[in-house]
């Protein structure tokens, strides 16, 4: 007799998870509790209530009965509309990731070289000039760490050649061996490049000379 399979696997393969992230939010008929305090759509406490009446008043609003709350006693539901409530959890989401992947770090070092210098100073200005936030990071080695002031310096220098195109997010801060500041790109017409030079339409060509007389 051949073993069971556990649910939804397959021979040789783990169980498939579960990625719906709304789906250990009770609903509806899947609310277990006889009672429940139920908040209507508007915001408004209506009380304890009959589970099953609860739904009958969600059904007249044409919503869902959603459990908000359910390790209190009575649990805690809402009328609301569940679709549009995952909608908008779903672009919230969506919105801190897609920010997220636009921050770009560029790293200092105490001892940097002038042109290593400039040359990140170059890249931090292309990725604001596409609208990404920059995070500059200075990191100490070694005995470095006594000298904290000379990091300082490099980072504030940086800030100052970056200030025509982005805005400090807040000041920079030593948080372990690493100086941290953040830079959002300021609006699209009042940036500034310094270290790239915009392309634009070639020069005109010098007019030829008159043939000779």
């Amino acid at each position: 007799m051949a073993n069971a399979l556990p649910s939804g696997g397959r021979p040789g393969y783990p169980p498939r998870r579960n990625t719906d992230p709304f789906a250990n939010i009770r609903r509806n008929h899947r609310i277990k509790a006889e009672q429940i305090r139920v908040i209507s759509p508007e915001g408004k406490q209506l009380g304890v209530l009959a589970t099953g009446k609860a739904l009958q008043l969600a059904q007249q609003f044409d919503l869902d009965l959603v459990e908000v709350a359910p390790n209190v006693t009575p649990p805690v539901c809402r009328i609301m509309d569940f679709g549009k409530y995952m909608y908008e959890e779903s672009k919230k989401h969506s919105h801190v990731r897609t920010t997220a992947s636009k921050i770009k770090e560029i790293e200092f070092s105490v001892r940097i070289e002038h042109n290593d210098f400039l040359t990140k100073l170059r890249h931090a200005e292309e990725f604001l000039e596409h609208g990404n936030k920059v995070k500059l990071r200075l990191k100490f080695r070694g005995r470095e760490m006594a000298r904290t002031e000379m990091g300082f310096e490099v980072i504030n220098r940086a800030l100052t050649e970056l200030a025509t195109m982005g805005h400090l997010d807040g000041a920079p801060k030593l948080t372990g061996r690493n100086i941290y500041v953040m830079l959002t790109a300021l609006p699209v017409n009042k940036r500034k490049l310094k270290f790239h030079l915009k392309e634009g339409p070639a020069p005109a060509a010098a007019p030829a000379a008159p043939p000779p007389a």
